[in-house]
């Protein structure tokens, strides 16, 4: 499959899963951001930060070649809307990137590094491939997390438990 091809159906990949994932994150109050399960677990703002952020990841990885955990600057929402509208701007950017890729582009080589140390080194498309996993388990993640604060979880890809009508921050209604 050539890059543009594989490109845009990877950007459609990513059209169909980012519903349910700003559903999840329409949910997240802002008071919450610091509640954790576990000592060693993540915080719930910092997990509904990854799903937020993961688009942008494919932006970085086709137009910058790398991602340096040291020095990737991590957006810090002040409130649900934010992490809202940062996740829409995220998903924006990539499906923009992903539908002017060039061909042989996703060839190229992608670095994961830390500190300048190189973690691991592979082909921009295969670091693509991966970033909707990566969204998928953290959003699933984050619907744990949800259910422990007594949170509806919406319909992710049938009904939930707590299917009922929900109006998120920004207005919509989900029946």
């Amino acid at each position: 499959m050539n890059d543009a091809l594989f490109a845009s159906e990877f950007a459609r990949e990513l059209e169909a899963e980012s519903p349910a994932s700003l559903k999840c994150l329409e949910r997240i109050p802002a008071r919450l951001f610091g509640w954790k399960p576990h000592e060693r677990s993540m915080e719930l703002g910092y997990l509904a930060l990854l799903v937020a952020e993961i688009p942008l990841w494919i932006t970085h990885i086709i137009k910058h070649s790398e991602i340096d955990f040291a020095t990737f600057q991590h957006f810090k929402p002040d409130d649900t809307q934010g992490l809202v509208n940062y996740f829409k701007q995220n998903v924006a950017g990539a499906k923009a990137t992903l539908l002017n890729v060039g061909e042989g582009e996703l060839a190229e080589t992608f670095y994961l590094k830390t500190g300048g140390r190189e973690l691991l080194r592979s082909s921009k498309k295969e670091q693509v491939e991966s970033t909707i996993n990566h969204m998928v388990h953290h959003r699933g993640q984050l619907t744990v997390y949800m259910r422990l604060n007594d949170i509806e979880v919406p319909s992710i890809y049938g009904p939930s438990a707590d299917d009922r009508s929900f109006t998120s921050a920004s207005g919509v209604q989900y029946l």
